[in-house]
């Protein structure tokens, strides 16, 4: 009975161990950013959730909205989350659309690139501008510091 429960002991620890490996090493880029590890063009923050521009974006203010806790399917977070993130991300398209001459604020849930929940909220003035196939921009830093500046600073001006 002993040699048993010390084996379940051992194996208790292995499985902790590995969870902290998963964790550090298998984290994904979106958990890297909101840690801080991968720098991002941030527009907005709070305890449960970051908002940032998309680095590969299908027009400027291409921005993405993760909930902080690394979860893959938007549909497994928990209800009041759920609803916390959207109301969020609401709060974010206010700001892009009074910065950027657009329409409407388009939004997308893909969630195939990366398995970490995210809307993206996009600058559209037609459909196409929401087509996920069409070639990505690559925006100078300058001009990226310059969106999450303008962005960040209309959603505080609420």
């Amino acid at each position: 009975m002993e040699i048993a429960e010390k084996n379940r002991s051992v194996l208790y620890l292995f499985i902790i161990f590995v969870g902290i490996l998963i964790d550090r090493f298998m984290s994904t880029i979106f958990s890297k950013i909101i840690s801080g590890e991968i720098p991002s063009y941030k527009v907005a923050e709070n305890d449960s959730f970051l908002a940032f521009l998309d680095i590969s974006p299908l027009t400027a203010g291409h921005v993405l909205v993760v909930p902080k806790k690394e979860v893959d399917y938007i549909f497994d977070i928990e209800d009041e989350e759920y609803q916390a993130l959207w109301e969020f991300a609401k709060y974010v398209a206010k700001g892009i659309k009074k910065v950027f001459d657009c329409r409407k604020v388009g939004v997308a849930v893909v969630g195939l690139e990366v398995a970490h929940a995210h809307i993206h909220l996009i600058p559209m003035n037609q459909v196409s501008d929401m087509n996920f196939e069409k070639p990505k921009l690559s925006l100078p830093k300058e001009e990226m510091e310059k969106i999450a500046t303008a962005i960040g600073d209309a959603i505080n001006n609420f």
